[in-house]
């Protein structure tokens, strides 16, 4: 396994533009990976709403308990 200094020593070594499109690649896969785990989370949410883990609540309630969350000291 390389470590990230490899890979950085590596990666300056490419021509300019090889370096850019480096750049962009691992961008967009960053983003297409953290938005693969954002859309399982939320099928995670549902599933879990749908087999009655959470219980309803009003967006006001929310909001409030939100609020109170904010305003408690840290442990």
């Amino acid at each position: 396994m390389n470590t990230l200094d490899q890979v950085l020593e590596i990666a300056l070594q490419l021509p300019y533009e090889q370096q850019e499109m480096l750049i962009k690649i691992l961008q967009n896969r960053h983003i297409e990976s953290r938005r693969a785990e954002m859309a399982a989370d939320a099928q995670q949410t549902l599933a879990d709403f749908r087999a009655g883990k959470f219980r309803h609540q009003s967006a006001e309630d929310v909001i409030t308990a939100l609020r109170q969350s904010l305003q408690e000291p840290e442990a």
